[in-house]
């Protein structure tokens, strides 16, 4: 296993590498520069002479490959640059945003699994009947409602008309509960249809009729066995959603003026801050190749069958 572990760390290196320069290649084929926005964004227009001082100064005018290879090399050492936008070191702006995003996809990820799997088991438990119907329904509404748009509802009602809860912001656990619920509703209607699906083929299994003949009750044999073997496929789909719910905190970070990594990358892209936007990159992909190998260790736990790494 701890094998396993450190060749996945090293499998990071090459995802990395890959990432940044593909980001990297992007900014730089970008129109104008992060000095001219910066005066751009202040509504004003610096001369000429200054922003080409400032630009040979931070190395922009240098060659595509020179500048990666330099930004690289300072990476190593510790040092992700200087935000063009914030004037502070990349490193210290990320470590003031993260936690804040952390708490979002948290919450968001806490709201899906005590919705998602209760109401996923009623659905199998009464298929085809009218609680399934409504269950069902509202997932394939929940799947449907563009996120950016629930948002703005939710605002809507509950700041401006009802005035319940802050507009925009990222102060206090108020301004956390409505891009939370924005950013869950999409999870948990998606995995209400997952959770369902896999409960129902668990259902049909040998195994099932098997303990249903030894006079097993049916909450056993979900709480210990169908739900258990379902876990599989459900991890594994929550694996492969990270990219997802890591996209969607950049959209519902934007709407709601929450000072996230996701609103930091907007913005980035927004000023070519080329040093931010690597940065985030780098913290994003960490994160997703992290999370990946807790799904797979957890794997091995739900299921000791399954061999994985070194294992033989």
């Amino acid at each position: 296993m701890i094998k396993y572990i450190i060749k996945r760390i090293f499998y990071l290196i090459p995802i990395l590498v890959g990432v940044t320069f593909l980001t990297f290649l992007m900014l730089y084929l970008a129109p104008s520069d992060p000095i001219s926005m910066k005066y751009t964004s202040m509504a004003t227009v610096g001369d000429s002479k200054y922003i080409e001082e400032k630009k040979e100064e931070m190395g922009l005018n240098d060659s595509f490959l020179k500048q990666y290879v330099r930004w690289s090399k300072n990476v190593l050492s510790g040092d992700f640059g200087i935000s063009t936008k914030y004037n502070v070191p990349v490193k210290d702006e990320i470590a003031k945003r993260l936690p804040k995003t952390l708490a979002l996809t948290g919450t968001s990820v806490l709201i899906t699994i005590f919705l998602a799997f209760p109401f996923g088991i009623i659905s199998a438990q009464y298929k085809n009947k009218l609680v399934d119907y409504i269950i069902r329904f509202f997932s394939f509404t929940g799947i449907s409602i563009p996120s950016f748009w629930l948002g703005l509802m939710l605002m809507y009602f509950f700041s401006v008309k009802f005035k319940l809860l802050p507009i925009i912001g990222s102060k206090g656990i108020k301004s956390l509960i409505l891009p939370s619920i924005t950013l869950s509703v999409w999870l948990v209607a998606v995995y209400i249809r997952r959770i369902r699906a896999c409960i129902l083929e668990e259902i049909n299994k040998d195994y099932v009729v098997a303990l249903k003949s030894k006079g097993i009750s049916y909450s056993k044999i979900m709480f210990f066995h169908i739900l258990p073997n379902s876990l599989l496929t459900i991890v594994t789909m929550f694996g492969m959603s990270i990219g997802s719910i890591l996209g969607g905190t950049t959209i519902i970070e934007t709407i709601f003026e929450y000072r996230g990594l996701g609103k930091m990358a907007a913005d980035a892209i927004t000023n070519r801050d080329y040093f931010l936007m690597q940065g985030y990159v780098i913290w994003t992909a960490i994160i997703y190749v992290v999370i990946n190998l807790l799904v797979d260790i957890l794997y091995k736990y739900l299921n000791p069958r399954i061999k994985i790494g070194d294992e033989s």
